[in-house]
């Protein structure tokens, strides 16, 4: 029997605090952490940052969202600021506001000037109109109407004079009355005159009635002359006035074409709509100039500044924490006014597009998915270049009523998603546009290897976080101690893991506990304080399940032997807390036709890989002791006591072990535990967990009392990644609890058994007495058992029997497996 026990120094691989660098974190000079063993991912993004947008994907913690923030703001910082962008009013169509760019930093000047180009107009036009120039011109106009109205008059009333006719002015209008002694008639006098007298006066009132009918018709068109004449003065003294406070605006912006378009617009509309600045609803004329903002008419002039920059800034670098629909494409807002809802282009709010353009966009993806219309959204945006803002209701159709309808604003702009590598390859899988739009992938190592020069980078990235969340001085030993949870968090002996969220959490409890302690450092023993109470947090359940075991409710025996049972262990994940728990394995074994049942897989309480492990062992079974004869076995195998399911292939060692023993009726030690997975050959192979695993056992079996004969069997390849805790190294180290690390299922057998396994010789053959051999002979009386029941057959039937054992025969020959 070959020796397979670990020795301690094994089972934890320590950190020498000589490694370290300083003798306290605080005398260690400031060093950059982002981005420490991840080579391959610094290296993607700087090949993709300028070509292509990004897809980081890596499990949560690793710092991508930080370290892709740096290498960004660093490549953003050499790059030009990219444009100002604008929205303004549409003087032919309102409805429709249109995008301005700008240089970077003039928004601001810009839509400043045009404010203060509002208030002086408020002030500057109804001064000019006031003017005693203005109101003389007025008045000339006016009384030259007047005058041209009383000359028509004048000469009718001298020509009704020369018939003895009367021209008089009433309040309902004019009338023509007959004289007589230069004295108007009444209608007696008028009706004691002679028919022929009567005759004449009525033709000439006729006649002067169609004359002043005629003069009356001419009036409306003297004042629509004079009105004439006193628009066109308001429209010279407008643009005299407007001209001369939007001149400089134009000298000032006239490098700027688009701008000098749009302010020559904002001219043509002020002179045409001129009366607005005048003070027709306050007394006061100042009193406009406070409530400008407020002047539904006078909003159309300002200016809605989109997106500002600041001039030699570099590319913006934006993370929008909440990528919803409208955070991503910008909304536009609406007030109440009056019971309705109204808006203009002034309420157009910016999305995160568009303060990253021309620069780069973070987004987490699984957040980005999850908010409705918000990955359509972007990958429209990312496949025309362009913003458009309009919303939901619009885009879906929804409502029918006139609404603003900004133009769209040209981008440019890098996305970077950052989330898991599920989410990476199911959008791969399924999204054929995602393929198109994020060809560079970023993926972030999980962990790195643990040498010298490694640790001694730890052991900065460790003061660097501690100057940052401002804990306490680190010792040495308490960094070795961080470094030695680190490689526990990896599962691996000879790797650190890259988790800077856990490592930030864990110098953050640490800090925490040092300072209770009220100790001036954080040294080891504050460390593994920090450890052990984040364990016990999250201990309940672990302690629950080991209270069923220790009552005796669920049956695990550590102590003893028994045939057809051993004890697996299995890791129970509550979260990101694992622990390990031992379970019962029972098989049972007789006579049949080669049958192996998995209860587990029966009732669909196994996993596929699982049953993927159960047929390599049945397989293993038939090629160890079955190779040239039919394999007359029924067995079956479960999991005692399990009421949720199994999933994973560590328990196949553990259940080989035991359906060798329930055919060869050898019992099977139950001090010891087993873990691993196996081959058809027959080879152990690693497993996940096992740190877990062997404490789970090792906590059953010291709360019952150690022996010093209990232990655990695990694959020789995890013995790399053995991390355990100081109590269970220092049992071993006592030689109160052994570990053993085998390469093979014989290795197994033989610790369980106490007896060789045997090894076949060059005839196929097994050593007498060996366990192997003893499981041969079992298996051929069985057969030999069913060859007798056979005999007592009808000629035809053994016929039949005879074919069905050569075919399985050939069914667990080597050639077919």
């Amino acid at each position: 029997m070959s020796d397979t026990a670990l020795k301690w120094s094994q089972l934890y691989t320590p950190c020498d605090p000589k490694q370290v660098p300083y003798a306290l974190t605080s005398e260690a000079g400031d060093s950059e952490w982002a981005g420490m063993g991840q080579s391959r991912a610094l290296e993607a993004i700087e090949f993709g940052i300028g070509i292509y947008n990004l897809f980081l994907l890596g499990s949560t913690g690793l710092g991508k969202h930080t370290v892709v923030e740096k290498v960004l703001k660093a490549e953003a910082a050499k790059q030009a600021t990219p444009s100002d962008w604008c929205y303004v009013n549409n003087f032919n169509q309102h409805h429709k506001p249109l995008a301005l760019e700008l240089p970077a930093g003039i928004a601001k000047g810009l839509s400043e000037a045009m404010a203060q180009l509002v208030e002086d107009l408020l002030i500057g036009l109804p001064a000019a109109f006031e003017s005693q120039e203005y109101r003389g011109q007025i008045t000339h106009i006016n009384e030259h109407v007047e005058e041209q109205q009383e000359a028509l008059f004048v000469e009718l009333n001298e020509k009704s004079h020369k018939q003895e006719i009367l021209l008089v002015r009433t309040p309902s209008g004019y009338t023509l009355v007959p004289l007589k002694d230069d004295k108007p008639m009444d209608s007696e006098a008028f009706n004691d005159l002679s028919a022929a007298q009567r005759e004449k006066f009525e033709q000439h009132i006729e006649t002067l009635k169609e004359e002043l009918k005629e003069i009356i018709l001419q009036l409306p068109a003297l004042r629509k002359g004079a009105m004439t004449k006193i628009k066109a003065l308001n429209q010279s003294y407008a643009e005299s006035t407007v001209s001369q406070f939007i001149s400089p605006l134009l000298q000032r912006y006239e490098e700027l074409p688009r701008v000098v378009n749009y302010l020559q617009t904002v001219q043509l509309d002020i002179v045409y709509n001129f009366s607005a600045f005048l003070p027709n609803r306050q007394e006061n004329p100042l009193a406009a100039v406070d409530t400008a903002s407020s002047l539904p008419e006078l909003q159309v002039y300002a200016i809605n500044n989109l997106v500002e920059q600041s001039d030699g800034s570099g590319a913006p670098v934006i993370y929008e924490d909440n990528p919803s629909y409208n955070n991503l494409i910008g909304r536009i807002e609406h007030v109440s006014e009056y019971g309705s809802l109204i808006t203009n282009f002034a309420l157009i709010k910016p999305g995160a597009l568009h303060q990253a353009n021309g620069g780069y966009l973070i987004l987490d993806a699984e957040r980005l998915l999850t908010k409705p219309f918000a990955w359509e959204a972007l990958k429209r945006v990312l496949r025309a270049s362009e913003v458009k803002i309009e919303s939901l209701e619009q885009m879906l159709s929804l409502v029918t009523t006139i609404s603003l309808e900004p133009a769209a604003i040209p981008v440019n702009v890098k996305v970077i998603l950052i989330g898991s590598r599920f989410l990476y390859y199911l959008l791969k899988l399924y999204d054929p546009d995602f393929v198109e739009l994020f060809k560079a992938t970023v993926d972030f190592s999980e962990s790195q290897d643990r040498d010298e020069v490694a640790i001694q980078g730890y052991a900065r990235l460790i003061a660097s976080l501690s100057k940052e969340e401002n804990t306490l001085p680190i010792d040495p030993s308490g960094v070795c101690r961080i470094i030695e949870a680190c490689s526990r968090d990896a599962e691996d002996a000879e790797k650190l893991s890259l988790h800077m969220g856990r490592l930030r959490e864990l110098l953050l409890e640490a800090n925490y506990w040092a300072d209770k302690k009220q100790t001036n450092i954080i040294d080891a023993d504050a460390v593994q304080t920090a450890i052990d109470a984040r364990t016990r947090r999250v201990d309940q359940i672990r302690e629950r399940a080991n209270e069923q075991i220790l009552r005796g409710i669920k049956l695990i025996s550590t102590d003893g032997k028994a045939v057809g049972q051993v004890n697996a262990l299995s890791v129970l994940q509550l979260g990101d807390f694992s622990f390990g728990q031992p379970s019962r394995i029972t098989a049972t074994a007789r006579l049949g036709k080669g049958t192996l049942i998995d209860i587990e897989r029966e009732t669909k309480m196994g996993g596929p890989i699982h049953s993927k492990a159960v047929l390599i062992l049945s397989s293993c079974l038939a090629e160890r002791y079955a190779q040239a004869r039919p394999l007359s076995l029924a067995a079956t195998l479960v999991f005692e006591q399990n009421y949720g399911g199994i999933e994973g292939d560590s328990a196949s060692l553990a259940e080989f072990c035991t359906l060798v023993s329930a055919i060869s009726k050898i019992p099977l030690r139950q001090d010891f535990a087993i873990t691993g997975s196996m081959n058809q050959k027959g080879e152990a192979q690693a497993i996940g967990g096992v740190n877990e695993k062997i404490e789970g056992f090792f906590d059953i079996c010291a709360q019952r009392g150690l022996t010093g004969e209990q232990g655990v069997i695990i694959p020789g390849a995890n013995v790399r990644h053995l991390m355990l805790r100081h109590d269970v190294v220092e049992a071993v180290k006592k030689k109160r609890f052994h570990i053993h690390a085998i390469d093979q299922v014989d290795q197994a057998i033989e610790l369980l058994t106490g007896q060789a396994a045997g090894e076949q010789n060059k005839q196929q053959q097994y050593p007498k007495a060996s366990v192997n051999q003893i499981v041969v002979e079992q298996l051929l009386e069985w057969q030999n058992i069913s060859r007798h029941f056979g005999k007592s057959k009808p000629a035809d039937q053994q016929d039949k029997d005879k074919d069905k054992h050569e075919t399985s025969a050939a069914i667990y020959s080597p050639a077919t497996g």
